[in-house]
C-alpha cells in the first residue's frame, strides 16, 4: 500500500500543515518528573496508550519504528490503514507518526510525542494535517474534526491515567 499524500514525514516540524489539509495541535500535562516521562514514553511507543482508549491496533511490530505497518480500528469497523514514518527516542523527547494509506477514511499524517521540559513537567502532544479521503469523511464535514481533537485529547487523558498521575 502506498502513502495518501505527498508531504511524508512533516509533522516532524511541528506547526507544518500542506495546502488543502486541516491542522490539529493538541498538547496535554501529563505529569511530572522521570518515572511519568519513562511510563508516557513506554506507553506511546507500544501501542498501549491507543489500545487503552479502546481502539483496535493491529501492527506488524510490538514497538513503534519507521516502517511498521499499522491498522486502527475505530468503533470496532472502521480500518484505517497506516505506516509510521519516523520516530524519535531522546532524553526528554520520545514519540513517533504515522501516515495514511490507501483505504485510510482520512489522508494526512498524525504524531504523538511525549516530551519532558525542563521544570520536570511532562506534556503528551498530538500533531496532525489531514482531510478527508472516504465520501463518509467528507460528508460529516466539520465533525470529523471535532471527533479528531476529541481523539487527541482523550489520548492525553489515558495517558495520564496509565501514568497513575491524576493531578
Amino acid at each position: 500500500m502506498s502513502f495518501t499524500y505527498d508531504d511524508v514525514g512533516a509533522t516532524r516540524e511541528t506547526g507544518f500543515c500542506p495546502p488543502g489539509f486541516h491542522p490539529l495541535h493538541v498538547r496535554t500535562r501529563v505529569g511530572e518528573g522521570e518515572d511519568v516521562f519513562r511510563r508516557a514514553a513506554e506507553a506511546v511507543m507500544t501501542w498501549e496508550m491507543h489500545r487503552a482508549m479502546g481502539v483496535g491496533i493491529d501492527a506488524s511490530a510490538d514497538r513503534a519504528a519507521t516502517g511498521v505497518d499499522v491498522t486502527v480500528t475505530l468503533a470496532g469497523m472502521i480500518k484505517a490503514p497506516c505506516r509510521v514514518v519516523w520516530t524519535v527516542e531522546e532524553y526528554r523527547r520520545t514519540g513517533w507518526a504515522y501516515g495514511t494509506l490507501t483505504g485510510h477514511p482520512e489522508c494526512g499524517e498524525e504524531a504523538f510525542v511525549v516530551e519532558r521540559t525542563g521544570d520536570g513537567t511532562v506534556w503528551l502532544s498530538v500533531n496532525a494535517f489531514s482531510r478527508p479521503a472516504k465520501w463518509y469523511s467528507r460528508a460529516a464535514g466539520p465533525a470529523t474534526r471535532g471527533l479528531q481533537h476529541a481523539y487527541a485529547r482523550r489520548c492525553g487523558t489515558v495517558l495520564r491515567r496509565l501514568c497513575g498521575d491524576d493531578t
